[in-house]
């Protein structure tokens, strides 16, 4: 396996180079195992934060797995990204709840503070808005989870001023 390989930035999906010195560290720890396509993927996308098309590929050719099956398991787990997300993760719950007390006022008026549609990350890669259907906080909803901090009774004011105190 190459240690240091670098892959120039695309014009068609404009992601910044990989360095696939530390993937190959990681591809390394599992060689020869079968069955580990899923922690690979997980400590890749621990890495970069996401799972980048050059390291996929890379992942591909080192492990001889087909791109593919790779692509298949990415796209059928919730837990993997296939795009560059944000420092700050914003999740605003639309459960029952959350829904009935207000969260969808909450996130239109996210959406309009920050410029950030649900499901999108802003151009500067400081913020990710998702849209989830339960955080299991019904008692105090609506709720939003921020950067792993749940915060509940959230009115559309103090959501955007603690999304907008972010770094």
């Amino acid at each position: 396996m190459a240690t240091s390989i670098q892959h120039g930035q695309s014009t068609a999906t404009k992601e910044p180079p990989v360095d696939f010195s530390r993937l190959t560290r990681i591809l390394e720890q599992f060689k020869g195992q079968k069955g580990a396509l899923i922690p690979i993927l997980q400590r890749t996308q621990d890495l970069y934060g996401y799972l980048p098309r050059p390291a996929l590929a890379f992942i591909s050719k080192q492990t001889r797995i087909p791109l593919n099956r790779i692509y298949g398991v990415a796209t059928f787990y919730a837990q993997f990204h296939l795009k560059q997300r944000g420092r700050n993760l914003v999740r605003i719950c639309d459960g029952t709840a959350c829904h009935v007390r207000g969260s969808g006022r909450n996130l239109d008026a996210l959406q309009h503070a920050t410029g950030v549609a649900a499901g999108e990350t802003s151009p500067d890669y400081k913020l990710t808005l998702e849209v989830v259907y339960c955080l299991g906080s019904c008692g105090i909803s609506p709720v939003a989870l921020v950067n792993e901090k749940v915060y509940g009774r959230l009115n559309s004011d103090t959501l955007i001023q603690r999304v907008k105190a972010l770094d």
